[in-house]
């Protein structure tokens, strides 16, 4: 890959600012991760952000696992299948620049559901749906996150932490499945996730000790914008 150390350093500081997030309000991390490194990385997409969501995933799980939605999980597995398969259609038939496309588009559409969206109800036609978005967002971009998030947002927070954790965990694993047979995991995507795993484990922790004493009503907000603007220079460094 031929990363400086500085660019990995870079590529480290989101992942733990990332992790971070995801571990004290269910989602985030790859908002925050994927767009810094479809600018500093870009060849590392999309398989280091999914690899990277395993830890998170199975420490966020397995700290919650008593409030996961587990008929809502069924549905959201049902419909991550065939968005897995979409996903890495797109991701084997496009450039580097149009996924860097994809990714700042589909980000700036997701923080601007995120903030607008009303409740939605819960029942097998929204999580089916949602699993299937997140299918083909989790692999195509690594951004699996936020059509889960946007349907648990109005829910408790051990529920969406839990929930979308669990999902994430199942999803991931079909995603690097699906990318793995299409020939888009590579060695240095490995060593590169393999290095910031650590980084990971710690955001982790930090979010999970930040659950009581953060307030939702600024740290939430203060995310979507960041990733909003990350994703706006990821789409002109797309375009220009």
């Amino acid at each position: 890959m031929g990363a400086a150390w500085t660019t990995v350093l870079v590529a480290a500081l989101a992942t733990l600012v990332g992790a971070s997030v995801q571990g004290s309000i269910g989602f985030g991390m790859n908002l925050v991760v994927v767009p810094v490194l479809a600018l500093v990385i870009p060849d590392a997409l999309p398989a280091t952000a999914v690899l990277l969501g395993i830890p998170l995933s199975i420490a966020m799980t397995r700290h919650e696992r008593h409030a996961v939605d587990r008929p809502g999980l069924v549905w959201i597995t049902a419909g991550r299948v065939p968005g897995t398969v979409t996903g890495t259609l797109i991701v084997a038939s496009v450039s580097i620049d149009v996924l860097k496309g994809f990714i700042g588009v589909f980000v700036l559409l997701s923080v601007a559901i995120s903030a607008l969206a009303p409740p939605i109800p819960l029942r097998p036609s929204t999580q089916f749906a949602g699993g299937l978005e997140s299918g083909v967002t989790g692999t195509a971009a690594g951004i699996g996150g936020p059509p889960l998030a946007i349907l648990y947002q109005h829910h408790p927070g051990p529920t969406m932490r839990a929930t979308l954790a669990a999902s994430f965990l199942i999803g991931t694993f079909l995603s690097l499945a699906a990318l793995g047979i299409a020939g888009e995991v590579r060695g240095a995507d490995i060593v590169l996730a393999l290095v910031l795993i650590p980084v990971v484990l710690l955001g982790a922790r930090i979010g999970r000790l930040a659950h009581n004493v953060l307030d939702r009503a600024w740290l939430r907000p203060a995310v979507l914008t960041f990733a909003a603007i990350s994703a706006a220079v990821v789409l002109l460094d797309a375009m220009f």
